[in-house]
């Protein structure tokens, strides 16, 4: 008889014992050692830190812009500007902040025409020209820019030549002013 072939078991027929026993289970292979090896400690990844980068830029490009438009408010470079007052310019106002704050004086005036003075408002800016009397043709710019402080509710009395009005002048144009109103009169030009 031959031998029984472990793969290939015999084909069935009658009943017969079995020579050879079934085969068992194959037995395990050896086990192989796991290196040893740190924890691995995950703090949000790469794309975690990617996002942090972008936040603090984010923050200091926030807080640039936010010092560069105090700068600009401050200094008056911020364009709101000049519209018809002479200032239209930045280099007239980089000049009108170069010279120190001159202190401002209210000094009364009396302008020859009282139809002119119902034009001016509070906050005007005009120039006050001085005539050099009765005889003369002469005419003489004393103050520039000079701003309306008050202007009266009734312009023209009954016995009143002209009308009164206040302007802010720095003190030695408010000399003049003065000085030039006892010999002529003043007109005014609305800047």
């Amino acid at each position: 008889m031959r031998s029984p072939d472990p793969l290939f078991p015999p084909p069935p027929g009658p009943a017969a014992p079995f020579a050879v026993a079934p085969p068992g289970p194959l037995p395990a292979p050896a086990p192989c050692g796991v290196p040893a090896f740190p924890p691995l400690r995950v703090r949000g990844g790469s794309g975690q830190r990617l996002r942090r980068a972008v936040w603090r830029q984010r923050r200091s490009m926030a807080a640039g812009l936010a010092l560069t438009a105090a700068a600009l408010a401050v200094s008056g470079f911020a364009g709101g500007g000049g519209g018809g007052h002479g200032g239209g310019t930045a280099q007239g106002a980089v000049r009108e902040r170069a010279s120190p704050p001159v202190r401002l004086v209210s000094a009364p005036v009396r302008i020859a025409d009282a139809e002119t003075v119902r034009l001016l408002r509070p906050g005007d800016r005009v120039d006050v020209v001085a005539s050099g009397g009765a005889g003369a043709a002469e005419a003489r710019v004393l103050a520039r820019g000079a701003r309306v402080e008050r202007v009266p509710a009734a312009v023209g009395g009954a016995g009143e030549a002209g009308a009164l009005i206040v302007l802010a002048v720095p003190r030695a144009t408010a000399a003049d002013l003065a000085g030039a109103g006892i010999s002529g009169g003043f007109a005014v030009i609305l800047c």
